[in-house]
């Protein structure tokens, strides 16, 4: 992973499903948003954002396809992956906060 606007990608979990693209935007710590070049031409691009609210972080995450067809295609495989990853991430939030 080359982090920076510009830099590329590629996460490989084996049998195949690899993921990978380019960084359209890094700002540090505030945003990031990349490109998911595996669907092709029908592809969606991924937009985080990290704001500070009240002494906490509010995290938004959205996806942007090329096109209405672009998106059934890709089926709503990733939206049950989010719900995992954010799970992922909420454990490890409260077991870091939790640690004396």
């Amino acid at each position: 992973m080359d982090v920076r606007t510009g830099g590329t990608y590629r996460l490989g979990f084996g049998g195949g499903m690899d993921f990978f693209g380019r960084y359209l935007e890094v700002t540090p710590p505030s945003r990031i948003v990349w490109t998911n070049d595996e669907g092709g031409e029908g592809g969606s691009v991924t937009t985080v954002t990290l704001t500070e609210i009240d002494g906490r972080t509010q995290l938004v995450l959205s996806e942007l396809y090329p096109s209405s067809a672009a998106l059934e295609a890709e089926g709503g495989g990733a939206t049950g992956a989010m719900e995992e990853t954010f799970g992922q991430l909420d454990q490890l939030l409260v077991e870091l906060t939790s640690k004396p």
